[in-house]
């Protein structure tokens, strides 16, 4: 059930503009858990940039195959309290408007979608139980002393 009611809930946040990134955050780490929405398989996407856009490679299986430009997308999940990156979810419908901020892209086989963020309460939408996005990502690692 968390599964189906916790990619609901983030998509509807996308709807508020307060919540709605503008910029990829800082300090994101090399990889990040992915999900196609109502899928419960998980993968990971691989974070790299293309100038101050982010580039990201689905990896593993499930990367949707969709009819037209405009029907699949993706969301990258911020936790609004920590600021960290929770993962990545992919949906099958409609694209936010144009002229919502567009972070970079997700690509998967030949296929490149874009690539939106969110701020959500990561605890609201994800049961630490049963985790919609794996465990969270590793907090930066400090600065060695000399």
């Amino acid at each position: 059930m968390a599964q189906l009611i916790g990619p609901s809930l983030i998509q509807d946040q996308l709807r508020l503009l307060p919540f709605v990134l503008t910029e990829p955050p800082r300090g994101l780490p090399g990889a990040l858990p992915a999900r196609v929405a109502g899928n419960a398989q998980q993968s990971t996407v691989a974070i790299t940039y293309s100038g101050q856009r982010l580039a990201m490679m689905y990896q593993g299986p499930n990367f949707p195959p969709y009819p037209s430009d405009s029907s699949v997308y993706a969301l990258l999940v911020v936790d609004d309290s920590s600021q960290r990156a929770q993962g990545v979810l992919l949906y099958e419908g409609q694209r936010p408007p144009k002229s919502y901020p567009q972070l970079g892209t997700v690509s998967g086989g030949d296929k490149t979608i874009p690539l939106y963020g969110v701020r959500v309460d990561w605890r609201g939408v994800s049961n630490q139980t049963c985790p919609l996005l794996g465990s969270p990502s590793p907090a930066p690692a400090p600065a060695p002393t000399p």
